[in-house]
């Protein structure tokens, strides 16, 4: 039996001692909602809505559903919801708004449309946010090559491309381990292609930079035995040669650090870690898979030394906020910023289809508290954020996001803004001349060649 035919046979839910063990440790559970608040007494700003919007959710309006088209599908335990846009100053915020899940059918925030103007309504005290909705690209429909739907080989999170790569997640296998809250098992095979040849990534990776403007690409894979970085490296290696883009890696950790070596050399310009939870009996508990086969150490050692050999912001470490205390959160936060990585926070979403589909999303104030110490943090420890240009992420509140949290007129605010812009200004011309250099490379490039370039293992192991 497939993993995927078991997740389909259970109920979806956590199991009585996987309970038990959560009220042990103080956590909501399914049976008890965290308290949520009468609302707000004024307007929030971009990033406290988008922080409302990932814990309630918002229901569409008739007229609204007639102009709007949900998500394609889940990305691991992140996503599921509609593509909206937050306009603000100094930046405009991307949020992918939970619609699906239970919980949102009870929100507060609905969308409306009027001629072709959309607005979140606030039903506690009527306030009204004008939103945009971010269009579905022309090019998810258009084929490679091969005949395969560019849409299936990747997709839009906010304004970069991601592209999941590899086998389905070895934790989906039986007997399952996969993570409570994740739901890669379901999307890969019958929502995204397996087999995923080069030559169709490269072709993606173009039209998404050609039409949607894209200038990073984020290469993901689920657990693969330690082979995880000799899966990704080969599309890594074919990105740099022939496009100009950006380009991330989020894998299980390996301890042979001569492969993070070997993938900076071939122009890796990110990693980033899953480790979701600091409380070690969360982690062990919601990540069995991961617990059996890496541990939580493996992690924080593959991500500090990444962030030793790219420098200050260019490695993220990934955590769920929302199920543990936050005083857990806030320890996660500190141990990522004092290796000078960026915390890429996720707030918890109970997908459809997940063991933790039926687990109360978290609260607006604990999450605000959350996203405001990682402000500070980043501030306090000057950690750059919003450096690259064109990067916007939906699934999670950005550390740029955050910075409408902090207190505008303290002088480590101002200090810190300063040096931010000063960094921004100084690599605007370098990712505009990387950007240059590989559209020219990209017009020039003979076909297949990325193919051809890697080595039979290589190749093996990206199209099976």
């Amino acid at each position: 039996m497939t993993g995927r035919a078991s997740l389909e046979s259970r109920p979806g839910n956590l199991t009585g001692t996987m309970i038990a063990a959560l009220l042990i440790m103080g956590l909501p559970t399914p049976h008890r909602a965290a308290p949520q608040s009468p609302g707000p007494a004024r307007p929030r700003n971009p990033c406290e809505l988008e922080i409302d919007l990932f814990c309630k959710g918002v229901r569409i309006g008739q007229k609204a559903l007639r102009q709007v088209r949900l998500a394609r599908r889940t990305r691991a335990g992140l996503g599921s919801g509609l593509e909206l846009i937050l306009p603000g100053e100094p930046k405009p915020i991307w949020v992918n708004v939970p619609v699906t899940e239970r919980f949102a059918s009870h929100s507060p925030y609905a969308l409306q449309e009027s001629e072709g103007e959309f607005w979140l309504e606030d039903g506690r005290q009527g306030f009204r946010y004008p939103v945009e909705i971010a269009e579905i690209p022309a090019w998810y429909e258009k084929t490679t090559s091969h005949g395969v739907k560019m849409g299936e080989i990747g997709t839009l999170q906010g304004t970069y491309l991601g592209i999941y790569v590899g086998p389905v997640c070895r934790y989906w296998r039986e007997p399952a381990e996969n993570c409570k809250f994740c739901t890669t098992g379901l999307n890969v095979g019958p929502n995204e292609q397996v087999k995923k040849r080069i030559e169709d990534v490269l072709e993606t990776c173009l039209a998404a930079r050609r039409e949607s403007g894209v200038t990073f690409v984020h290469f993901n894979s689920g657990y693969q035995a330690g082979q995880d970085l000799r899966v990704g490296r080969p599309y890594l290696r074919a990105v740099k040669q022939h496009t100009g883009l950006l380009a991330g890696i989020q894998m299980a950790p390996v301890s042979d650090f001569d492969q993070y070596d070997e993938l900076i050399d071939l122009g890796a310009d990110h990693f980033s870690f899953c480790f979701e939870f600091m409380n070690p009996r969360a982690f062990a508990e919601l990540c069995p898979g991961k617990q059996r086969t890496l541990g939580q150490r493996a992690f924080f050692r593959a991500m500090e030394y990444t962030a030793g050999r790219l420098g200050k912001g260019r490695v993220s470490g990934e955590i769920i906020a929302g199920v543990e205390p936050i005083e857990d959160t806030f320890r996660a936060i500190d141990l990522i910023t004092d290796c000078g990585a960026f915390p890429t926070i996720c707030v918890f979403r109970p997908l459809q289809g997940s063991d933790m589909q039926h687990y109360p999303p978290p609260s607006y104030e604990d999450m605000r508290k959350v996203f405001q110490y990682m402000a500070d943090k980043c501030i306090e420890k000057r950690i750059p954020v919003g450096v690259a240009p064109n990067i916007e992420v939906s699934l999670v509140v950005q550390p740029s996001d955050a910075l409408y949290l902090a207190e505008p007129s303290s002088w480590a605010f101002r200090r810190y803004r300063l040096y931010n812009g000063l960094l921004t200004a100084l690599a605007r011309p370098v990712f505009r001349y990387r950007l240059w250099r590989g559209d020219r490379r990209s017009r020039n490039r003979p076909d297949r060649e990325a193919e051809q370039s890697s080595s039979p293992m290589e190749r093996q192991g990206a199209t099976r």
